[in-house]
C-alpha cells in the first residue's frame, strides 16, 4: 500500500507538518468543528497531526448556523480573526414567540462570552476552522475516507483510509480522535453505542430568499404544532444569514407524542407558511430541497475514550438538549480532547486519555442531565403549552429562559436562572440514570 501524496491539491491534501505515515501524532476523523478544534489544540502545541474528511471542503451541513456567543467565543480563542468572523450575521438579540404573543430580550450577558452571536453558513464556517488548524500546522486531507480502525492487539494503531483517487491505503498514529458526526460510523465500529432511552432530536431546515436577511436578530418559535394543531416537543427558527437568504428550521424530541409520526418535511412546509409574512419569504419557493437528520444529545453516546482513542462533538452526542445546539459543544469536546492529547504526548502515557470522561462529566454532566429530564417532561403537550405562554409573558422571564437553554450561567452569580438550575441540579440526583 502506498500513502497519500501531501503535496497532491488533487488529492485533497493541504500544506502541513505530515511527512510519513509512522511519523504522525495523532490522526483526527472529520473536519468539522469539532475535528478541526482538536487539531488545532494539537498542532498549535507542535504535534504532528492529520485530519481525514470524507467530503470535499467546503460542504453543506444540515444545521441552523447560528453560533452562540459560546461558540463566539471558541472560535476567538482558536485564533480566528475578527475580520474573519465580520463576514457573518451579527445577531444581537433573540425574538421569542408562542400563542400568539412574543418577545425580544438581548443575549444574556456575561463575564468570558460575549453579547452577541453570529450566523454563518457551515460550508463557510468549516472551511474558515478547517484552514486554521492548516494554518496551525496540521495537514488536511479532504475527499479521504476512514475505512476502518487498525487494531493490534487490543489498540488501535491506524486507519484504513480511502484516498480520493481510490487507493486503499493504510496510515498510523499513536492517537486517534473521533469527530464524523452524528451518525459516527467509525465511533461504532470501535463500539460506541448511544443510549437509547435518553431523549435525541431530528432537525430539518432550508433556505428563502428574504429582504430581511440582516436582520440583527434570530427568531424561535415555541408552539410547533402538526397539522392538527397538537403542539410537538420542539422549536422552530428564522435565522438571518446576512446574504439575501435566511436559514428556517425545525426541530423535534423523541419525546414529542406521536414522535415517530411526524412528517418532518410537512412540519417545516407548515412551519414556513406560519412565518412567512413576518419574514417575507415565499413558503413554496425554497432555494433548494429541505436537510435533516438526527441529533444525539446530552451526552448520550460512549464510551468516548478507549486506549488510544477519544470521541468528540456530535460523535459523542454532544449537542444541547435543551435547545439541539451543537457547534459550541464540538468545538469545546475538540479544545478538551486536544488538551488530554497534547498531556498524553508530553507524558508519553496513554493512561492520560481515560482523564477525558472525567473532564466531560465535570464540565457538562449535571447541565446534561436536566435537560434531559427537561426533554421528558416537555414531551407532554400541556406542559408545552403552558411554557410557551410563560416564557413569552415577560422579556425578564425570556432573558432568564434563554440564559439556561443556551448554557451561559455565572457560577459566581445567584441570579433567578442560576439559583433555578442549582435546584433543578439537587433534584436531579435523584434520577441516577436520567
Amino acid at each position: 500500500m502506498t500513502g497519500p501524496d501531501p503535496s497532491s491539491r488533487n488529492g485533497g491534501a493541504r500544506p502541513g507538518s505530515y511527512t510519513a505515515p509512522d511519523a504522525v501524532d495523532t490522526i483526527v476523523i472529520g473536519a468539522g468543528p469539532a475535528g478541526a478544534a482538536a487539531a488545532i489544540r494539537l498542532a498549535t502545541a507542535g504535534h504532528r497531526v492529520v485530519v481525514l474528511e470524507r467530503r470535499t471542503m467546503p460542504r453543506m451541513k444540515t444545521c441552523g448556523d447560528t453560533l452562540t456567543p459560546r461558540a463566539v467565543h471558541e472560535l476567538t480563542a482558536m485564533g480566528i480573526s475578527a475580520d474573519a468572523l465580520d463576514g457573518f450575521q451579527r445577531i444581537d438579540r433573540i425574538r421569542l414567540t408562542g400563542r400568539g404573543k412574543h418577545v425580544e430580550v438581548d443575549w444574556p450577558s456575561h463575564p468570558v462570552f460575549p453579547s452577541y452571536g453570529l450566523v454563518a453558513r457551515r460550508d463557510r464556517l468549516d472551511e474558515l476552522v478547517a484552514e486554521r488548524a492548516v494554518e496551525a500546522g496540521a495537514t488536511l486531507l479532504d475527499g479521504h475516507e476512514a475505512l476502518a480502525p487498525i487494531v493490534e492487539r487490543g489498540f488501535v494503531r491506524g486507519v484504513v483510509v480511502r484516498q480520493t483517487d481510490g487507493i486503499i491505503t493504510e496510515m498510523r498514529a499513536r492517537y486517534l480522535v473521533v469527530a464524523d458526526g452524528a451518525n459516527s460510523r467509525f465511533g461504532r465500529a470501535l463500539g460506541t453505542s448511544r443510549e437509547r432511552t435518553w431523549p435525541y432530536a431530528t432537525a430539518i431546515r432550508n433556505y428563502f430568499a428574504s429582504p430581511l436577511h440582516d436582520t440583527p436578530a434570530i427568531e424561535l418559535t415555541l408552539d410547533l404544532t402538526d397539522r392538527n394543531g397538537t403542539s410537538i416537543t420542539g422549536y422552530g427558527w428564522v435565522f438571518p444569514l446576512g446574504d439575501g437568504t435566511v436559514n428556517v428550521g425545525a426541530g423535534v424530541v423523541s419525546t414529542a407524542k406521536d414522535f415517530k409520526a411526524i412528517n418532518t418535511t410537512h412540519l417545516l412546509e407548515r412551519f414556513a407558511t406560519d412565518v412567512a409574512e413576518r419574514w417575507q419569504i415565499r413558503p413554496g419557493s425554497p432555494l433548494g430541497t429541505p436537510a435533516s437528520g438526527r441529533v444525539p444529545m446530552g451526552g448520550s453516546v460512549g464510551p468516548t475514550a478507549g486506549p488510544t482513542w477519544l470521541v468528540i462533538g456530535d460523535a459523542a452526542g454532544s449537542a444541547n438538549p435543551f435547545v439541539g445546539a451543537g457547534i459550541e459543544y464540538a468545538y469545546e469536546t475538540g479544545r478538551i480532547a486536544g488538551d488530554v492529547l497534547v498531556a498524553a504526548l508530553r507524558e508519553n502515557s496513554a493512561t492520560v486519555l481515560q482523564r477525558y470522561p472525567a473532564v466531560l462529566a465535570e464540565n457538562y454532566g449535571t447541565y446534561f442531565k436536566i435537560g434531559r429530564l427537561f426533554d421528558r417532561f416537555a414531551g407532554r403537550p400541556a406542559l408545552m403549552n403552558r411554557l410557551s405562554r410563560t416564557v413569552t409573558k415577560r422579556s425578564s422571564i425570556a432573558g432568564h429562559a434563554v440564559r439556561v437553554a443556551t448554557n451561559e450561567l455565572r457560577p459566581s452569580l445567584a441570579g433567578p436562572p442560576e439559583l433555578a438550575y442549582r435546584v433543578a441540579g439537587a433534584i436531579s440526583r435523584v434520577a441516577p440514570r436520567a
